[in-house]
């Protein structure tokens, strides 16, 4: 088995039980009624989400040089459905008034108002499939699919009728919802 693999449990009934069981230096999550489970990325993979953590985080959580009022984690376990449908995504934001606190265990169950995946070789598709289609109907209202291999980055919006998307080459920075009062630099 390659380090990099992305596996998928034939079990269409996951449970949490089944998160609770894997090997804790794996991601768990399941999406739609699978279990999927990955090791932890490469070192581009991290420093690329610890990167957008602080330059997002800086002025959108702290307040330092932008609005704050956002909550902006990495890596968290996100509870679309409590215990059912779980996600863990490499960073998402919730807006303050939405969740005023974070939670007291390691389960969110507001869903959030920004996710960004950064996209492997071992989970490519099934973030651009079977997560982003998860995060719509959950109505995350803001996806950034990170691809360093191919140096941009693609922003989904969940509007009330439709999902629309914008593409940005990473090259020279770009400013995208939510967080248009920064310039992303990767």
């Amino acid at each position: 088995m390659s380090a990099l693999a992305h596996l998928v449990s034939a079990n269409p009934n996951a449970t949490y039980a089944d998160i609770e069981a894997a090997p804790p230096h794996w991601r768990a999550e399941i999406v739609n009624g699978r279990l999927h489970t990955q090791p932890r990325p490469r070192v581009k993979h991290i420093h690329a989400g610890n990167l957008l953590g602080r330059l997002i985080g800086t002025p959108y959580e702290d307040g330092t040089g932008g609005p704050g009022g956002w909550w902006i984690l990495i890596e968290p376990e996100i509870h679309f459905e409590l215990n059912k449908t779980v996600a863990v995504p490499d960073l998402a934001g919730w807006r303050r008034e939405r969740m005023p606190e974070l939670p007291e265990d390691q389960r969110c169950i507001v869903v959030p108002d920004w996710i960004c995946e950064i996209l492997s070789p071992a989970t490519r598709d099934y973030d651009r499939n079977e997560k982003r289609d998860l995060y719509a109907r959950f109505g995350v209202r803001y996806l950034w699919l990170v691809d360093l291999e191919n140096r941009e980055v693609t922003i989904y919006a969940n509007l009330p009728d439709s999902v629309e998307s914008v593409r940005y080459r990473l090259e020279g920075g770009f400013r995208a919802e939510p967080f248009t009062d920064v310039t992303i630099i990767l």
